[in-house]
């Protein structure tokens, strides 16, 4: 009976006070779970120790595997290349600040093999100041808001898949990716579990408001013509509201107030009007933008090297 391999993959940004004791502490639960094993961590444009500390682990243990991007192109496209270059039956990929805890796996491993293609995990509660977990609170209700994607509250970054599921997830090969939207729309038999989840073990987190925000914006235009429908629907209502403005002023102008009609007036509805024309096309002209850069058909990231990972590497 073969083993099945499990394969970590973990993006990397800034990480060098936390990612060795990352890899102890995975590596301690990993050691005692039935299955074969590797890491797949992808720098994306680190700039510190994180890719000079993990190349030392990687020439001592070859399960540790490394890809390192050019520049900084993204998280999500970090995630999409350690999902190309994973070779194991089961991908699992979590975040190497151990807020999402080691512990945790054997549960997952467990979970996977009920017959799920996909196992979310949930934060029972989010370790995090007032202000960030007030900020995701945000992030999430406009996300659900505006795509209408059914995400699981409290999403942790933590989670596992099969090879199937991954085979399908490589099959999206679009630029502007959201990979919470891509995992959902891929469908197939998913669940979730409730997870503990710490404070984090070092360091600030990178993936702050504005990010998550440009996220949040870069998602709804992704998965949802909410957008253009409510540009639509606003320039109907101006439409109605201008006529009938137009029938009130003519009804008072004949029947009630013989008034002067001043150009302040006048000159207020111009700027609202050329504002709000101004808006919605550049609403209409993001889409355009995103269709450009997706027609382009370019990679997706660009690799300075890989460690560990042969050309066979990823199913």
């Amino acid at each position: 009976m073969m083993i099945p391999k499990l394969s970590l993959v973990v993006p990397v940004f800034f990480e060098e006070e936390c990612i060795l004791q990352f890899i102890r502490e995975t590596r301690a639960v990993l050691e005692t779970l039935p299955l074969e094993y590797e890491y797949v961590f992808v720098d994306d444009g680190s700039k510190d120790n994180t890719v000079a500390l993990i190349m030392e682990e990687a020439a001592k243990d070859k399960k540790i595997k490394l890809i390192v991007f050019s520049y900084n192109q993204g998280k999500q496209a970090a995630v999409s290349a350690g999902i190309r270059y994973a070779s194991g039956d089961y991908l699992l990929y979590m975040d190497p600040d151990l807020q999402d805890p080691p512990e945790e796996i054997p549960r997952f491993w467990e979970e996977i093999h009920k017959g799920y293609d996909l196992v979310f995990g949930v934060r029972k509660e989010k370790k995090d100041s007032l202000i960030n977990r007030l900020m995701s609170w945000v992030f999430w209700s406009v996300l659900e808001r505006f795509t209408g994607l059914k995400l699981p509250k409290g999403l942790a970054v933590m989670r596992i898949f099969n090879r199937n599921f991954a085979r399908q997830f490589l099959e999206y090969r679009e630029q502007n990716r959201f990979i919470e939207g891509i995992f959902m729309h891929i469908g197939k038999k998913r669940t979730q579990i409730l997870i503990n989840q710490r404070e984090r073990f070092a360091g600030t987190t990178k993936f702050r408001f504005r990010k998550k925000m440009q996220l949040a914006f870069d998602a709804i235009l992704d998965f949802s013509e909410i957008p253009l429908k409510m540009a639509v629907r606003m320039g109907l209502g101006f439409v109605a509201m201008g006529i009938l403005s137009l029938i009130a002023i003519v009804i008072l102008k004949v029947f009630f107030i013989d008034f002067q009609t001043g150009w302040p007036s006048l000159f207020s509805v111009v700027i609202f009007g050329t504002g709000m024309n101004l808006f919605f096309t550049g609403i209409a002209a993001i889409y355009i933008g995103k269709i450009y850069k997706e027609v382009k058909n370019r990679p997706l990231y660009s690799i300075d090297s890989i460690i560990n990972i042969e050309e066979n590497d990823g199913k």
